[in-house]
């Protein structure tokens, strides 16, 4: 059976179980375990993860750190807030941005921030999208701490208490719009229990864009065109992962971020290539996985990609009966909420 209708993906979540902050414990999450073959549907707890995990397995992390990329001002010679969000740079000064409101903020105009800095938007980049030119008194991106602000997903109401509270504890290389959420689970004490078990893991960076948040609009899902984001997988982490694979062990992805460049970087053989790149992969049911024979992640919006994703790899049935039991037994849902494992 076919699942390309938009609505094939959503489904009804209480506003109430939007988790609005992270567990005071990181590994104290619930998890729903998917096991594919059988269809039976587990709740555990994070701390059981290492339990479902086998000697040889590898588990593939994104280190992606979040950068303080949301910066609030007003547009120069007005009193008109302004919001830009950096999503990627293209020269030293040059970044591309999405802005608000974006009728005002059109090739010409000049927004004015705290600490002397200015911006310049030189043009139109894709989707929408704006080129700006950032002037400032000290290197712009040193100055960034100091200016910007964490850019916490829409849905999240609530200021963290501290923004490292939106970072995995192995967050590693800025650049990211947003965090790879299912990372968050993740303490000192499960990489001591991964090790005990025989588990290795391994690192790949891919930085998140707001893309994440957005929802699919095509009514015909097979429509719908990814936001393009840059990834890295060195040769190194590919022999490793290629090695794994062939002694027997299951590669994991921490996140559907993980995933998707595993995905796009494994050719037909199976094997897996280093590479320096974008991707703009779109993973939906009927996709066919090279790389990936498990993964964690956390639950995800209606309508999204993400469902999507999950779908391709659980099974678009097993995958809605998850989430209705998910909604039945009060789980936690979104950036801050629990993880499902999907075996």
């Amino acid at each position: 059976m076919e699942f390309y209708k938009l609505s094939d993906y959503d489904y009804r979540l209480p506003p109430e179980l939007i988790a609005q902050e992270p567990l005071p414990e990181r590994d104290s999450s619930r998890m729903m375990v998917l096991h594919r073959n059988s269809g039976i549907i587990e709740n555990t707890f994070f701390k059981n993860f290492s339990s479902y995990l086998r000697r040889g397995d590898i588990l593939v992390l994104n280190n992606t750190r979040v950068i303080p990329a949301r910066l609030i001002g007003r547009i120069a010679g007005k009193d008109t807030p302004a919001e830009l969000l950096l999503l990627r740079k293209e020269t030293n000064a040059v970044w591309v941005c999405m802005v608000k409101p974006g009728r005002k903020l059109k090739p010409g105009a000049s927004v004015t921030f705290p600490l002397g800095v200015k911006a310049n938007v030189t043009g139109y980049a894709e989707e929408g999208l704006r080129l700006v030119a950032f002037n400032s008194p000290e290197p712009f991106e040193e100055m960034l701490p100091r200016l910007g602000q964490v850019p916490l997903p829409p849905y999240i109401k609530k200021a963290v208490d501290n923004p490292d509270q939106y970072q995995t504890i192995y967050a590693l290389e800025n650049g990211s719009a947003a965090a790879p959420t299912a990372g968050f689970h993740f303490t000192e004490q499960t990489f001591e229990q991964l090790k005990e078990t025989g588990v290795d893991w391994a690192y790949i960076t891919l930085h998140i864009g707001p893309g994440t948040f957005q929802p699919v609009k095509a009514d015909d899902i097979r429509e719908h065109v990814m936001h393009r984001e840059y990834f890295h997988i060195d040769s190194k982490t590919a022999d490793r992962l290629n090695d794994a694979r062939e002694k027997g062990g299951r590669i994991l992805a921490v996140g559907t971020t993980a995933c998707r460049v595993l995905e796009s970087v494994t050719d037909d053989r199976g094997i897996i290539h280093a590479s320096d790149d974008w991707t703009g992969l779109y993973i939906y049911p009927g996709f066919k996985f090279k790389a990936v024979d498990a993964m964690l992640t956390n639950f995800h919006l209606p309508r999204s990609s993400l469902m999507m994703l999950v779908s391709a790899l659980a099974g678009h049935k097993l995958i809605m009966e998850a989430y209705h039991k998910a909604v039945e037994e009060r789980y936690r849902f979104f950036s801050f909420g629990d993880c499902m494992l999907i075996i």
